[in-house]
């Protein structure tokens, strides 16, 4: 990696205000050169093909695919970029999946700006940056590596929403919602929806259902 003024940033975010907010922190900085601000995983992929990135910074829902499907194709393609996750997503959870998936440091979006700039800095000498964690603590949790979105998806499911009344009362398309539940399925290593809700029911009780 060259020196630490010239290390180049890309953001990926589905935000557009925090797409640009971002890129303004780290432009103002003057210690990096900000390369480019995209909204989904694949237009990073393709960035960081096309050209050198030497840090991004993505967030963990994006329209198209989640950080850790990021993370896992940087590594499959053995890239050089160090990735950071950005998110707002609660819970210590999207932290150990960004561990575990090779990220370099992990930011939550209501951390300050001065906070950020000190984690690129940290992942720009090659030292990781993350909140202390437990990577231990949710093992036995099937329902613990779920996002927030994903939980509610599965207490619809539980609730008896089909797909489409799932799109039209949370606001996404269909095929978005397949989506979420094909990530759904494979986290808790069932086949359908029936399984789904089995498990969510056996895993909650009655805490959750209403």
């Amino acid at each position: 990696m060259p020196s630490e003024t010239h290390r180049s940033i890309a953001i990926a975010d589905k935000n557009p205000v925090i797409r640009t907010g971002l890129a303004d922190i780290v432009a103002r900085d003057g210690r990096f050169v900000m390369t480019a601000a995209v909204s989904t995983g694949a237009a990073l992929l393709d960035l960081v093909a096309a050209q050198t990135v030497d840090i991004a910074i993505i967030g963990w829902a994006l329209p198209d695919m989640t950080g850790g499907d990021v993370l896992a194709e940087l590594k499959k393609r053995k890239s050089q970029t160090r990735t950071i996750v950005y998110t707002g997503e609660p819970g210590d959870e999207i932290v150990r999946r960004t561990i575990r998936a090779g990220g370099w440091g992990f930011m939550s979006k209501s951390d300050e700006p001065e906070v950020l700039l000190e984690t690129i800095s940290t992942v720009s000498h090659g030292r990781v940056s993350f909140p202390y964690v437990d990577m231990e603590a949710d093992e036995n949790d099937p329902l613990g590596a779920l996002t927030v979105r994903e939980r509610e998806l599965l207490a619809a499911l539980a609730d008896g929403w089909s797909n489409l009344q799932i799109a039209a009362r949370i606001g996404i398309s269909r095929n978005t919602v397949k989506y979420h539940l094909k990530n759904l399925y494979d986290k808790l290593n069932v086949n359908n929806r029936a399984m789904a809700v089995a498990l969510f029911m056996t895993q909650t009780g009655t805490r959750e259902q209403r």
